[in-house]
């Protein structure tokens, strides 16, 4: 059973590093918070039959009551999640359009560093030493990916790097907050929050893209598999692995993404954007051995960020 669950985060890992392909052709057809919009309403249908019954197994009268009456410290929690993640998904579409989909991918894997950090400045929680390593050789990764060891750092990396701020505090907020609140509920409502959000600011400054199938498959890829399936996927796996599974699997998803953006879309990486990759996984690795260690690692929040 635990060899069936790696091979299943795996698989999560495939999908959400060859999601930034689907995000990098929508953003290439000018389409980002209109695309935004239509994927994240969309995955929250997608979840809304699993939340229903969920509701319904954990009602003793088989009612959804927990979807149709929930907590109201819930509803104030969803929409600060579901606002945390129309920012994160609003600057992270963008700058995919200026960047690559590997660049993005491992950018955008730079939050399991910051999240002690941010702990540390907002929350006095302080850091272990491995995760002060983690952040300098993330930092040197980062700018030897993003320049290519040229002192000037692309427009379209530094606007994914600023989504990476706000899935940091997704992260966070999920693991002090939201975790005392049932879990698909919660998960429906963020998404259509981040949806609506997305939605209410694209048809103001956006006009949707002419049809072509590219961009609906996009959407769909990433509803339906993205942030679908692989949250179905990844809530099954986890019960059945060890939090140290998990991490080194998870951790994955930056390679996939580049190994995605050359295969689909001719991408390619130098030498020493290469060594930059390295040094980020490194970082993301080391920053969660103290976790691995302790089994206490918990990767349940990871697909919120999709």
């Amino acid at each position: 059973m635990r060899l069936k669950a790696d091979i299943t985060l795996l698989v999560v890992a495939i999908i959400w590093g060859t999601a930034f392909v689907a995000q990098r052709i929508a953003g290439q057809m000018g389409s980002a918070y209109l695309f935004n919009a239509s994927r994240y309403l969309l995955a929250a249908l997608v979840v809304l039959p699993l939340a229903i019954r969920v509701g319904r197994a954990s009602s003793p009268t088989g009612q959804v009551a927990n979807l149709t009456y929930l907590p109201r410290a819930q509803y104030k929690w969803m929409l600060i999640a579901g606002s945390l993640l129309f920012l994160g998904s609003v600057f992270q579409q963008v700058g995919v359009v200026y960047t690559t989909a590997g660049n993005a991918g491992f950018i955008t894997g730079l939050y399991v560093v910051l999240v002690p950090f941010a702990l540390f400045v907002f929350w006095r929680e302080k850091p272990h030493w491995l995760s002060i390593v983690a952040v300098i050789l993330a930092g040197i990764g980062a700018f030897l990916l993003s320049t290519g060891g040229k002192p000037e750092v692309r427009a379209g990396d530094l606007l994914v790097l600023i989504s990476t701020l706000f899935w940091t505090f997704h992260v966070i907020l999920l693991g002090k907050y939201a975790s005392r609140f049932e879990a698909i509920s919660f998960s429906v409502g963020q998404l259509f929050i981040c949806g609506v959000l997305n939605f209410g600011l694209g048809v103001f400054i956006e006009s949707f893209p002419p049809f072509a199938w590219s961009w609906l498959g996009a959407v769909v890829y990433t509803a339906f598999f993205s942030l679908g399936l692989a949250y179905t996927l990844q809530i099954w796996a986890q019960r059945h692995t060890p939090p140290a599974d998990a991490a080194l699997v998870m951790s994955l998803e930056a390679i996939f993404a580049v190994l995605a953006g050359w295969l689909f879309l001719g991408e390619r990486l130098a030498i020493i954007q290469v060594f930059g990759c390295v040094l980020i996984f490194i970082a993301v690795l080391l920053s969660q051995f103290k976790e691995w260690t302790s089994g206490a690692l918990d990767h349940d929040h990871l697909v919120e960020g999709r």
